[in-house]
């Protein structure tokens, strides 16, 4: 996953501050695993949609 990737799954979760401030270290579990859903969900709807065309 590409940092860039990640800061913009951290804005869309709403956890991009805590990263600002304190670091990726600073993330609770659960935010971490979030981030890792929504990667999946979105991987998910690439390979849907490529898959339709």
């Amino acid at each position: 996953m590409s940092h860039q990737f990640k800061e913009e799954l951290a804005k869309d979760l709403g956890f991009y501050d805590t990263v600002q401030n304190d670091g990726w270290s600073a993330i609770r579990a659960k935010d971490a695993g979030n981030m890792v859903k929504r990667a999946i969900e979105i991987a998910q709807q690439q390979l849907s949609n490529s898959s339709n065309k």
